[in-house]
């Protein structure tokens, strides 16, 4: 294989009180990814959303630093514009001082969560989105640049892989005049084109941290023994996320089980669809295929996979699928 394989945790939880067990979850889970072999574990960032719990990523990977012992872990990602750039130095110098080597920095700039929970983060009351590529250069001064003002302390080691992560050509623009390393959330936007890596690769600039384009795709993965077993995993997923977002959820989420019986009106068929491309559904073969042709499209040096399934042994059964169909 010349590629990486890595995942993303989003804290899932089930109901409003399970925040604990989710977080629970992802600490047993990075633990678990690090025994199959895995290159990395990131976390994302989200506000005002229950279904996930990971509100801090900074301080949930100080407890997945100390739960682990090898694995690379970061942000998937930090979203800048809701923090001072010199705070955001300040702790992940911190992490990186913590657990060396083995700390990664992603940036994003979407804010997580809705504008009224945004407007709440940020210090002035409006978000000020605008400004991210000023904040991605003065983020980049305060942990590379020795003369940058103020310091940073703890001194940032030499080794922090500050990465940028997005889901449009406006990620992969600033990732390739940084020289950062550019992960392309293809689970959020499965119908990104293959342009935007092929953009970012070939106007990359090399920079202290990165001599040359280094892209990472992130990829919805439901992986089971049973091919329609996977496919129901995956129909959970869409299903608990279209009643959450069409207001039908009342604090709990559908059990694969539950979602079997589920009646399927035309308005979820036609969400379902236009969310599948892009996403590994099926059996370990199957999903080993599907990897490989995303990474080829793409290019890609990594596959970063997302699962967000209802039972947590289905989730754990899915990456270590995935990994022994690439042993």
């Amino acid at each position: 294989m010349t590629f990486k394989l890595s995942v993303l945790d989003q804290s899932f939880a089930r109901t409003f009180d399970s925040a604990t067990t989710a977080l629970q979850e992802t600490i047993e889970m990075a633990q678990f990814c690090e025994q199959l072999g895995y290159e990395r574990f990131w976390i994302s960032e989200h506000h005002g959303f229950v279904a996930l719990a990971g509100s801090a990523p900074e301080v949930l990977l100080a407890a997945l630093g100390a739960a682990t012992r090898k694995i690379r872990l970061g942000s998937g990602g930090i979203m800048l514009p809701h923090y001072s750039s010199y705070k955001v130095a300040e702790v992940f110098s911190m992490l990186a001082n913590l657990y060396p080597e083995r700390i990664d920095l992603g940036i994003g700039r979407a804010p997580g969560t809705d504008m009224l929970t945004a407007s709440a983060l940020a210090p002035n009351g409006r978000p000020d989105f605008h400004k991210f590529p000023q904040q991605v250069e003065e983020l980049w001064q305060y942990l590379n640049n020795e003369h940058a003002e103020p310091i940073v302390s703890p001194k940032p080691p030499k080794n922090l892989p500050m990465w940028m992560l997005g889901s449009s050509q406006d990620s992969a623009v600033l990732a390739a005049q940084h020289g950062l390393p550019y992960n392309l959330a293809l689970f959020i936007n499965p119908h990104a084109a293959t342009q935007v890596t092929n953009y970012y690769q070939q106007n990359f600039k090399p920079s202290g941290q990165q001599q040359t384009p280094y892209t990472s795709v992130t990829i919805a993965t439901f992986c089971a023994e049973d091919e329609g077993y996977a496919h129901l995993l995956a129909k959970s997923y869409e299903v608990n996320y279209y009643r959450y977002i069409t207001g039908e959820w009342q604090g709990d989420f559908l059990t694969p089980e539950q979602v079997a019986e589920y009646p399927v009106s035309p308005q979820l068929s036609a969400f379902i669809q236009q969310r599948l491309p892009r996403r590994a559904i099926g059996t370990p073969a199957q999903v080993k295929a599907t990897i490989e042709e995303i990474q080829a499209q793409f290019n890609a040096d990594e596959v970063m996979m997302v699962s967000n399934v209802y039972h947590f042994e289905d989730r754990k059964k899915s990456f270590e699928l995935v990994k022994k169909a690439f042993s």
